[in-house]
């Protein structure tokens, strides 16, 4: 009993957080669908599927900038790796020590292993919402806040198809006698999908990486996520509806064109879309040194702080280093007269008022006794 209350709580805490992206999900869609319909016509599955592109398109657009961080993250990685491999030689009898010198060098140097994650994080509460609204229309079920006041929306949905495939439906089937144009388009966009996961992590590697960064244990495990996450994909497309294929293939030719605007433009230092992208700019006239440097100037300026300032007795101080012949006046300052250095500042000098003491030899004479 204990343990179906507890399932209980877990369903209804997702519940509650994918709720709102089921509405989410169902307000842009229906919007995009009545907008494509004026240009492509009601009812057509292919309206359909341009209607979830256009939700691909937003989504990513949202995250852009963290898909920028996340190629610079993957950057530095790459740029660390020697300063990395030199600490495992240096410490590969204490593991503690090589984590803790490792976290230093990642801290140091700005770097986030996690950062190259969020992107595919934040798209996967999209990518189920998307499954469940699509699996819901399967059975002509109503999902979303926008789809249950809209029933002829999800009914056109429940039934749209591109060419003979059932945007709702998916790979597997109770009878495979039934096996037609919806199994050969999910097998199609399964490839498709897994082809350019593949031409991404491809470029990445053989365009923006430095040589260096391609040896080691971690460089191998890399060449082998270049073909093991296609493979992957190509089982979990099996099970997918042709409408979320549809996203999932426009979010990974959005990723490749990403990329290789950003490789393009910005490749990292040390690697071949870097040699190409110095030929391109001496072509234009350009010198490649100078941009590099303004660029490193910019990312500099912007992780500077501004100067801190601390408020003493009330009234707030800039700290400022000047030098002292510039703070001083010529002539020695008296107690507690103001002090007007060049840099605009008052300070004033306050005597401390003390008792005043006696000599050493006048403490160490004994004192003579009084005659009477």
């Amino acid at each position: 009993m204990t343990s179906l209350l507890a399932m209980s709580g877990i369903g209804d805490f997702f519940t509650a957080i994918m709720t709102p992206l089921h509405a989410a999900m169902s307000f842009v869609i229906m919007w995009a669908y009545r907008f494509w319909s004026m240009l492509l016509g009601p009812d057509l599955g292919v309206t359909w599927a341009v209607s979830i592109m256009t939700l691909t398109v937003i989504v990513r657009s949202i995250l852009i900038p963290l898909f920028v961080r996340q190629i610079n993250s993957a950057r530095n990685m790459q740029l660390i790796q020697p300063k990395m491999r030199e600490l495992q030689e240096k410490y590969a009898a204490d593991r503690e020590k090589l984590g803790i010198e490792t976290q230093k060098l990642m801290k140091a140097e700005g770097v986030n292993p996690m950062a190259s994650c969020f992107p595919m994080l934040l798209q996967m509460p999209v990518f189920f919402a998307l499954y469940q609204v699509l699996y819901a229309a399967a059975n002509g079920r109503a999902l979303g806040y926008f789809f249950v006041h809209n029933p002829d929306l999800v009914n056109s949905l429940t039934h749209a198809s591109i060419f003979g495939a059932r945007l709702a439906d998916h790979f597997w089937l109770s009878n495979w006698s039934q096996f037609g144009a919806t199994q050969i388009m999910a097998i199609i966009l399964v490839l498709i999908m897994s082809g350019l996961l593949f031409i991404t992590q491809k470029q990445l590697m053989g365009k923006n990486m430095p040589p260096e960064a391609l040896t080691g244990p971690m460089a191998q495990q890399q060449k082998m996520m270049v073909y093991l996450f296609p493979i992957m994909y190509l089982f979990m497309g099996t099970i997918i509806p042709v409408g979320v294929l549809v996203y999932w293939v426009t979010n990974n030719l959005w990723t490749l064109g990403q990329q290789f605007i950003l490789i393009h433009n910005n490749p990292t230092p040390g690697t071949p879309a870097y040699i190409e992208w110095e030929e391109r700019m001496i072509k234009k006239g350009r010198d490649p040194k100078e941009i590099a440097e303004q660029r490193r100037a910019k990312r500099s300026h912007k992780s500077t702080q501004p100067t801190s300032s601390r408020t003493v007795g009330g009234s707030a101080q800039t700290s400022t280093s000047t030098d002292q012949g510039s703070s001083t006046d010529s002539g020695s300052a008296k107690a507690g007269s103001p002090d007007t250095p060049s840099t605009g500042v008052v300070r004033q000098q306050i005597q401390r008022q003390q008792p005043s003491r006696q000599s050493r030899s006048t403490r160490a004479t004994p004192k003579k006794p009084n005659k009477k």
